[in-house]
């Protein structure tokens, strides 16, 4: 590929899509905080710089891989940010969960500068991450979509194309994470209350993923908790951020959210319990310190 493409961000999810898309043959450039992200890049075959700006330089395209919107205005207009850096009719992609209003201002603030933006939220987790299978809901300009179009390939097994506008892209993948959170949620319920029954939480398992009470989170994120791991893939504070975002925009639209609701008030408390930082499915833990439940690798369900 003859496109240069910056990567900001080089956690599990930005060093996998930068591996695709070396894979894929493309010129790799990328800035992370953390040394050793920059490291893995540059042993992955690509280059790593410390500020969005150089690694941006002379590139075609800016993936941003971000936490959320405040991160993702830093790496485009913050000091040493990328919009100083690429040349007109780049493009920038922000792969960040974010209300849908502000990827309409950071869209039209991009434009003023002669830059396409593409909104385009991310699902898949760091395992599709690196092998190049994450399912992206993108929206943006014709133009945007055409000169992303190899990039997104590489990076994606599915592309929605979803419209025209910035911030539907950010709808849709907030209608994902009301849903994604709320299975998170009840799967730890559920298996809280099986070892609280004395239930064997490893046929639990196996009987549910064939049944009707099957998710894809919970066939995801249960096997944390029978390895009583809860190394953070994808951290409670995620969902903290997230599903205050759809309470944000339920209020706003005056729309009833109550099971959105009670499982953000699942992660608020986990997180204030000392976990905000772990692997989401300790929202398990919780309910085990709630109820003295004993789980695995975790005695009395103390974090």
């Amino acid at each position: 590929m003859s496109q240069k493409i910056a990567v900001i961000g080089l956690g599990s999810m930005g060093l996998g899509m930068a591996k695709s898309l070396l894979s894929a043959g493309f010129e790799v450039s990328g800035c992370d905080l953390s040394q050793t992200a920059r490291e893995n890049l540059t042993q992955a075959g690509g280059a790593a710089f410390d500020s969005p700006a150089a690694a941006a330089q002379g590139c075609d395209i800016a993936l941003s891989v971000v936490v959320n919107a405040a991160q993702t205005e830093a790496v485009l207009f913050g000091e040493n940010g990328v919009a100083d850096a690429l040349p007109k009719g780049a493009v920038f992609i922000s792969a960040a969960t974010m209300a849908p209003a502000i990827a309409r201002d950071l869209a039209g603030r991009a434009d003023a500068l002669g830059l396409h933006y593409l909104d385009a939220p991310i699902s898949g987790g760091a395992k599709k991450a690196a092998s190049g299978e994450l399912s992206i809901m993108a929206s943006g300009s014709p133009q945007a979509f055409d000169l992303a179009s190899g990039a997104l390939e590489a990076i994606a097994a599915t592309v929605h194309r979803l419209g025209d506008r910035p911030g539907i892209g950010a709808s849709v993948k907030m209608i994902n994470q009301l849903l994604a959170g709320v299975h998170i949620a009840a799967a730890c319920e559920a298996m809280t209350l099986a070892a609280k029954l004395g239930l064997d939480l490893e046929v639990v398992y196996e009987v549910i993923k064939g049944s009707a009470g099957n998710s894809w989170m919970f066939e995801n994120r249960v096997p944390h908790i029978l390895e009583g791991d809860y190394t953070p893939l994808s951290a409670v504070e995620i969902f903290v951020k997230d599903l205050g975002i759809v309470q944000d925009i339920a209020r706003q639209e005056r729309f009833p959210a109550p099971i959105a609701a009670a499982a953000l008030q699942m992660y608020l408390a986990t997180s204030g319990a000392g976990m905000g930082g772990d692997d989401d499915a300790s929202l398990a833990r919780l309910y085990a310190q709630l109820s003295g439940t004993v789980l695995p690798g975790n005695s009395g369900g103390k974090p």
